[in-house]
């Protein structure tokens, strides 16, 4: 099994199941300076998993999720925040290629708004927004795109802040997707007026992962050195990467009966 990035305690978790035991979880990490990828053997259930983590490149580090995960099927890497932006509402969904999900809705404007967004990428783990781009029915930009562009435009600088990415999404037709989704899905109509926003949101990220990435359009921030911390990518998990942060290898014994290298 190769993983190009896995870089938070809920991405290993997908790797190798939660732990819950109340002793120190064991895996065992060994590293090489010399060497672009990073060994990190888990043994768990009796047995033991051995990964290798790739370092992803600059260039890497500029494509969309999706399209890194259609290149390379065991790449994990972070999760996709969707964002429909409106007037007075904003939808949020989340999801990391399977199964997109409504989160909440927002009714705030301004730096409160993209400050929240911040803070909701931070605690579901995302690495990049995907924000709907308004657009008419032969593909022209709208009144509304300039407006979803200046605030895209912002959010850019925040999120570069922490290597993170912003992509905008055509989003054109789904508020009626979403509320045919609703219906489908036994939504009540009260319901569906007041989620209407977040499901969206959930139909531009079903939109991106469909196309593979391959319709977003990445916003850069204009100051090059947030550029570079873009493409520098989110900081490492240290116990992955532990030559790049200063940090030890760590080694945890366990009893293991059997091997299984995938």
């Amino acid at each position: 099994m190769v993983a190009n990035y896995a870089s938070t305690p809920l991405q290993r978790n997908m790797i190798l199941g939660p732990h819950t035991s109340s002793r120190p979880p064991p895996y065992l990490f060994s590293s090489s300076s010399s060497s672009s990828y990073v060994k990190v053997a888990a043994a768990r259930c009796r047995r033991s998993v051995v990964l290798m983590v790739k370092k992803p490149s600059k260039d890497e580090c500029l494509l969309p999720n999706a399209l890194r995960r259609n290149r390379s099927t065991s790449w994990l890497g972070g999760f996709s925040l969707g964002v429909d932006l409106g007037d007075s509402r904003t939808g949020v969904a989340i999801s990391n290629g399977f199964s997109p999900r409504p989160l909440t809705v927002l009714e705030l404007k301004g730096q409160k708004l993209e400050m929240r967004l911040i803070e909701i990428a931070e605690q579901e783990e995302a690495d990049e927004f995907l924000i709907g781009l308004p657009k008419s029915c032969d593909g022209k930009e709208t009144p509304q795109s300039n407006k979803v562009r200046s605030i895209a435009g912002r959010l850019a600088a925040r999120a570069a802040e922490r290597g993170w990415r912003v992509y905008l999404q055509n989003e054109h037709g789904t508020s009626a997707e979403a509320i045919d989704f609703m219906i489908d899905m036994g939504v009540k109509k009260v319901s569906r007026q007041r989620r209407i926003d977040a499901y969206a949101a959930m139909m531009v990220l079903q939109r991106y992962f469909e196309s593979c990435g391959r319709e977003a359009e990445l916003v850069l921030p204009k100051d090059k050195a947030l550029q570079e911390k873009i493409r520098k990518g989110p900081p490492r998990d240290p116990d992955f990467f532990p030559e790049e942060t200063g940090g030890e290898s760590l080694f945890f014994s366990d009893t293991t009966n059997t091997q299984l290298e995938t």
